[in-house]
């Protein structure tokens, strides 16, 4: 055992990531499915579907299309598009449907992926000690502090919610969503392109090889077989003291 971070292999790292996401994405969806029951998202979502369908046999077209397709139809075919569209925006009923899709749709997500990270990423690692999820307890990792003392819980919960949930996912997803809904255009997809370059040169770059979310964290990595655990920084610094004197004690004068 050795005090310095004994930082772990890139690919152990990533074995354990994609362990850990599959299951909090399992837990996500079943965290949704859950809530869209309570929410009644169904009701509202049907109530849509049949309204689309609806206009869209009446009139001959299709909503759901990108902004380039509805730009490359023909004069004949926009127009019957616009007035579809104003015909399913004249149903009171409808418009509700639809403003409530959105919202629940971005609630159901926003809740569903907040409770699968908190679980996953704070509350296990709480209760298996030293930062571990599943994933990183089965490939022999776990979390410590840049200078090699346990992690504590506000950094765990600094980890998990502001980088693993906010910057790393849910910033992209949001992105994702409007860019597919048309609210944004080009600039969405710039941002999602800097977030991953920042993410692989904080990987690449930092002594420590750690992610968006241990550099916010102050967190680090490491093998557990072969890490030194400090419980305080006065520890290691007492520790650091005794092998300096043990070995100053061995040398020949």
């Amino acid at each position: 055992m050795v005090y310095d971070l004994q930082k772990a292999s890139l690919w152990k790292r990533i074995a354990a990531w994609m362990f850990d996401m599959i299951i909090a994405g399992v837990l996500a969806v079943g965290i949704g499915m859950l809530l869209s029951g309570l929410l009644d998202y169904n009701s509202y979502n049907g109530t849509l579907e049949q309204a689309y369908t609806k206009y869209e046999a009446e009139y001959g077209i299709r909503f759901e299309i990108s902004q380039e397709e509805y730009q490359s139809l023909s004069p004949e075919i926009r127009e019957k598009y616009e007035r579809a569209a104003k015909a399913l925006n004249a149903e009171e009923d409808v418009v509700l449907a639809y403003n409530m899709v959105v919202r629940l749709s971005l609630l159901i997500t926003t809740l569903g992926i907040l409770a699968a990270v908190l679980i996953w990423e704070f509350a296990i690692p709480l209760f298996l000690g030293n930062g571990q999820t599943l994933g990183k307890k089965i490939f022999g990792l776990c979390l410590v502090r840049t200078d090699g003392v346990r992690v504590n819980n506000l950094q765990l919960f600094t980890r998990a919610l502001l980088g693993k949930f906010t910057i790393e996912t849910m910033i992209p997803i949001y992105i994702i969503m409007m860019l597919f809904w048309g609210i944004m255009d080009v600039t969405g997809t710039l941002i999602l392109l800097g977030l991953l370059i920042a993410e692989i040169a904080a990987i690449a770059v930092t002594r420590t090889n750690s992610a968006l979310h241990d550099l916010l964290a102050g967190t680090a990595v490491v093998n557990i077989d072969s890490q030194m655990i400090f419980r305080s920084a006065e520890e290691r610094i007492e520790y650091q003291k005794k092998v300096a004197a043990e070995k100053a004690a061995r040398q020949t004068y």
